[in-house]
């Protein structure tokens, strides 16, 4: 399996990519391999702007099976742009029989009533384009208030707009519910964690041994809950495919 990440920091936080693939093959015993696209604070009308030409050239000629299309989160962009960028993004993958896939962010810390507004924005993109959703913020908000009372987990990073190490692990759980239909192994409790203590975005960690951590069982075991009760990540995959 090839995965193509199209996106920003939300993206590129915490290697997010690499430990989708890790899960991926975890859950199927299949080789699952990603490139991603994701530069900073960038928009998908950016994307296809200022990178149109890689954005174009990988997804024609990389033989991806999937695509995840992450937009700006925070702010959020102006919802026409949105609809007009993931539209080409979208047909670009169904002329190289590429499965788009949206990725549906979380609120910032601070504003949970945007939720509601990311939700049905990314509802409604995928729907009109014919699409898959990663219904990420939706699995956020039903678990986050769980792990921050029972367990003391936070799925923010410091800042509250990105995700930590266990944001990422829902985050890639979701992704791999979604595209292969089941859940990793529930030994795997692997995390990346780039960030560095007490710094902002750079340096970050280079050595990769120096990234890896764990995720406690109980953390897991919320986590995969709120996933598995996700009723588009139970069927929405067999109707689309």
């Amino acid at each position: 399996m090839r995965i193509l990440f199209i996106g920003n920091s939300h993206t590129y936080m915490n290697d997010m990519p690499q430990l989708v693939s890790e899960m991926i093959e975890s859950a199927t015993g299949e080789k699952c391999e990603v490139v991603m696209l994701a530069y900073s604070a960038r928009s998908l009308k950016w994307h296809m702007g200022e990178e149109y030409f890689s954005e174009r050239f990988n997804i024609l000629h990389g033989k991806y099976d999937y695509c995840i299309i992450q937009e700006q989160a925070h702010p959020m962009t102006d919802e026409a742009d949105t609809i007009t960028y993931a539209a080409r993004i979208i047909e670009l993958c169904k002329k190289a029989n590429t499965v788009p896939v949206i990725f549906e962010t979380w609120a910032e810390k601070v504003k949970p009533e945007n939720q509601a507004e990311m939700n049905r924005r990314y509802q409604s993109l995928a729907k009109d384009q014919g699409a898959l959703l990663a219904p990420i913020g939706e699995v956020w908000s039903s678990a986050m208030n769980e792990l921050q009372d029972s367990l003391g987990a936070d799925l923010y990073y410091r800042d509250g707009e990105h995700a930590s190490a266990i944001g990422d692990f829902l985050v890639s759980m979701v992704l791999t519910k979604l595209i292969t239909g089941r859940l990793p192994s529930e030994d795997f409790l692997k995390a990346y964690d780039f960030t560095i203590p007490d710094q902002n975005w750079f340096p970050v960690k280079e050595d990769i041994d120096d990234e890896i951590t764990s995720i406690s069982k109980d953390v897991a075991t919320v986590i995969r809950k709120h996933v598995s009760a996700h009723a588009a990540l139970t069927f929405v995959t067999k109707n689309y495919l």
